[in-house]
């Protein structure tokens, strides 16, 4: 049984941070966090997750990406109820997810964070259970066709300067196209969003599929995800490698409260028990997956 429970917040959309990761995790302090001593353990009575509402393919409030199903998959495997607090993926999610609690409440409002970097310190991680890049994705039959990141940058000059590139602020995509001198053709997207209908995939539903822009640089879930399901046009995802000084490749994991580890062993049990489910279920969503040199997994 899923309950939900879901508080006041802003109507900046965690969705305009970019789909967790690399926006909203990325520009949170990762050094300086103190180690934690291991807390008294005791096994909790649910799994209680907490997610963003309205961050497909990641998750929702109906329960549609595929972190919430990730965590329904743990919540059989650990034989307990999943309870789901909904709050946006923004700067401040740990101190107000799974290291807050009222005074007269006995409980965290959460116990665990869905899809973390595998590196973020503000929390104890699990070991990545998937590692993805970031990608470029176009629509076929229109203006270009590179089906390799290296064909993209070999496009005549002419070409490649005419080109509009969305990409979100504040995101490893940007480092990347200024490293291949391609800011000027750079169309920036927001960060934070005051339409709280706002999600990440609008860049690729909305813009790239209407000709506003002409290539999305975004997070691999997002672009293989929302390509998937445009039948028209067809859309094309270019998976981009790590490169020197530049980095596109991240693994993602789940998040504990810092000191929890008897908790956290828990959790990666459930995890690894359900690995090959959650391979499966990756790949239904389009997420394009790369092993730990980056190189795509087929």
């Amino acid at each position: 049984m899923v309950r939900l429970r879901n508080p006041r917040w802003s109507r900046y959309s965690s969705a305009a941070i970019v789909a967790l990761l690399l926006a909203a995790w990325a520009v949170l302090p990762r050094a300086g966090v103190a180690a934690a001593e291991e807390e008294p353990f005791a096994r909790p009575r649910a799994l209680k997750v907490c997610d963003d509402p309205n961050n497909l393919p990641f998750s929702n409030d109906k329960g549609e990406g595929f972190e919430n199903r990730i965590a329904q998959m743990m919540a059989r495997s650990l034989d307990l109820p999943l309870e789901v607090f909904h709050y946006p993926q923004r700067t401040n999610i740990v101190r107000n997810t799974i290291r807050y609690k009222l005074p007269n409440e006995p409980e965290y409002r959460c116990d665990l964070l869905t899809g973390v970097p595998s590196d973020f310190t503000a929390v104890a991680t699990t070991q990545p259970y998937f590692r993805s890049t970031y990608v470029l994705v176009y629509a076929k039959g229109r203006k270009i066709e590179a089906p390799s990141a290296e064909q993209f940058l070999s496009l005549d000059k002419s070409v490649l300067s005419g080109l509009r590139i969305g990409v979100y602020e504040r995101t490893p995509a940007v480092a990347w196209l200024q490293k291949h001198d391609l800011l000027k053709q750079a169309v920036p997207y927001r960060l934070l969003n005051a339409d709280p209908n706002h999600y990440p995939g609008k860049i690729i539903d909305d813009d790239l599929v209407n000709g506003k822009i002409d290539v999305a640089l975004v997070w691999g879930p997002i672009g293989g995800y929302f390509s998937k399901r445009i039948a028209t046009p067809e859309l094309v995802v270019v998976p981009l490698k790590s490169e020197p000084g530049v980095r596109m490749d991240f693994g993602v994991a789940m998040g504990v409260r810092q000191g929890e580890n008897a908790w956290r062993t828990l959790v990666q049990q459930a995890l690894d028990q359900s690995r090959n489910d959650i391979s499966q279920l990756l790949r239904e969503y389009g997420i394009p997956l790369v092993d730990d040199k980056g190189e795509p997994i087929h």
